[in-house]
């Protein structure tokens, strides 16, 4: 099988003029194309641009960083000692294994553990994300038996419960790759004993089966302790021979507690489980044959895609998308105009906006990604009373017409000022809408925004993206406005407004948001239509039952 790069997008770097033209031989017989108007844009300022990449490369390069040191994994000697001494395969290799040649695979988090307070943790141990097996689209969760034994840590159980919260809100099949030797013991207080913890995982499997999401799994390595429960409790499981094993106690516990002495085979391998409790469902040699029956038991599974009625043949944008990065202003006001993005994200850059006029900061309106018709709503400025009025109105509409929609979020500081009731009121409005929709939803921070609150299917981060409520140059602002009426010593007082600074200025980064799993991912700019693309498939890939008609709010 070839090598399939995972987190890999396809780049759009054809010559505007080039896209302009794939675009025109794409369109075939104009009657079935909408007649969007095609936003028609002022040519980029090339002064500014070049400013605003220059600034923007920084915040690449801390992403790619970050990046590096998660597809490090457990270093160099682990992976060998992996590799060589218990002859497996690396998670990537299993991943790899498992997916569709030559197709796309939407690792999710992968920064998650990064600069942990306990240290980092190389993708939280485990890879998430959503991939073709036999052309069925399933979520795959990978341990990462390299590094410390594909032992968890609170961030791994925090991200694979959002892997399955993923998949059972898109009712994708869960393929669960399984090398951990259980809990990471002395930080078990943040692990094991609220509700969504580590028992959760089993929780989310149990009720997936009951509402017939297939969960399958291969056993790559031990499933010690709470790990054992997770090839137990899946429809299907298939377990490797002598390396594979499913125990809640190992050997050396099974000696301290009765003084026996016994193979980790005997115990829990492969032979045993298949052959004697049954705990396991298929044996196989090797890792490789152990991949190709869980591809087989995949290809049985009575789960087909849904045609989508209405789709129309994908076409570029008029506008490169290798130019957002210079889009992104150099100073800290994340004033973004939301039309260029949206012009270089939709197909040929066409956009029908839903009350132009009315609240305009906030932009509304219909186009097309990659074939499929969307809604679109992103920030152009404070959010006004009329501007959310507007929108709630909007995702009405989208929710009528069971219309997916999709957030650019890059939310301003609002101004206090009269006229702030009405504001908050209508506001409020818009939140309880956005609330209860039932269509799915796709959230991509492009500037300033708040977090997943609202329950997207997905939501994702450019680099540059700040993760707070508020600038923080306003939270900085209140900080020493507080410091300064209650810490009288001028010295003290500074050395903990330095503090406070550098500490907002690490916790609102796009890393530091990723990295404790508030987003599914840091994308690059230029990548953002490629992976709503994959997004939109998966949202819209499967029969989902009939959801319960909330009362929406109109205006």
């Amino acid at each position: 099988m070839a090598a399939t790069v995972l987190n890999k997008f396809r780049l759009l770097t054809a010559p505007v003029e080039t896209i302009c033209q794939r675009c025109v031989a794409s369109m075939g017989s104009s009657a079935a194309l909408p007649k969007f108007p095609t936003l028609k844009l002022d040519q980029l300022n090339a002064e500014i641009s070049k400013a605003n990449s220059e600034n923007f490369s920084r915040h690449e390069e801390v992403f790619k960083s970050a990046l590096a040191v998660a597809h490090a994994g457990g270093g160099a000697k682990a992976i060998e000692r992996h590799t060589q001494r218990n002859k497996k395969m690396v998670v990537e290799d299993r991943v790899k294994a498992l997916i569709d040649e030559d197709t796309p695979f939407l690792e999710l988090s992968p920064l998650a553990g990064f600069m942990m307070e306990y240290g980092t943790v190389p993708r939280a141990g485990v890879i998430t994300g959503i991939g073709s097996v036999c052309g069925k689209l399933c979520m795959v969760l990978a341990n990462d038996g390299a590094f410390k034994g594909g032992t968890s840590y609170p961030i791994t159980v925090r991200k694979q419960l959002r892997a399955q919260e993923i998949a059972q809100q898109n009712r994708i099949p869960c393929i669960y790759v399984v090398d951990s030797g259980g809990a990471f013991l002395p930080l078990q207080s943040d692990i094991f004993p609220d509700k969504n913890h580590g028992g959760r995982a089993f929780y989310n499997e149990a009720i997936m089966s009951a509402e017939q999401i297939p969960q399958v799994a291969v056993v790559c390595g031990s499933c010690t302790a709470g790990g054992a429960y997770v090839p137990t409790m899946a429809q299907e499981t298939v377990i490797v021979h002598r390396t594979g094993s499913v125990f809640l106690g190992g050997p050396p516990l099974v000696k301290a507690a009765l003084g026996e002495i016994i193979s980790t085979e005997d115990l829990g391998g492969a032979t045993v489980h298949c052959k004697v409790s049954g705990c396991t469902d298929y044996f196989a040699q090797d890792e490789k044959s152990a991949f190709e029956t869980c591809r087989d038991i995949v290809s049985t599974l009575n789960v087909h895609h849904e045609d989508i009625k209405g789709r129309l043949p994908s076409r570029l944008p008029l506008y490169d998308p290798q130019d957002l990065p210079s889009l992104i202003p150099s100073n800290d006001q994340h004033q973004i105009d939301m039309f260029q993005v949206i012009a270089r994200v939709v197909d040929a850059s066409a956009f029908h906006e839903f009350k132009q006029m009315f609240g305009p900061s906030l932009i509304t309106g219909f186009a097309h990604v990659d074939g499929y018709l969307v809604g679109i709503v992103g920030n152009q400025g404070e959010v006004t009373a009329d501007a959310a009025s507007k929108g709630a109105h909007f995702v009405t509409l989208c929710n009528e017409r069971q219309i997916p929609l999709i957030f650019l979020q890059n939310t301003s500081p609002e101004i206090a000022d009269k006229g702030n009731a009405l504001q908050l009121k209508c506001q409020a409005r818009m939140m309880a809408v956005v609330s209860c929709s039932t269509v799915p939803k796709i959230t991509v921070v492009v500037g300033n925004a708040g977090g997943k609150a609202m329950s997207p299917n997905f939501v994702f981060s450019w680099p540059n993206a700040v993760r707070c409520a508020e600038t923080p140059h306003t939270v900085m602002e209140a900080v020493e406005a507080g410091l300064r009426g209650s810490v009288e010593d001028e010295a003290k007082r500074e050395s903990m407004i330095a503090k406070y600074k550098d500490r907002v200025a690490m916790e609102t980064t796009a890393v530091f948001a990723s990295s404790r799993v508030l987003d599914d991912g840091v994308i690059l700019p230029q990548d953002t239509r490629d992976v709503v693309s994959q997004c939109l498939r998966i949202v819209t890939a499967y029969n989902h039952p009939a959801k319960p008609a909330y009362p929406v709010i109109r205006m």
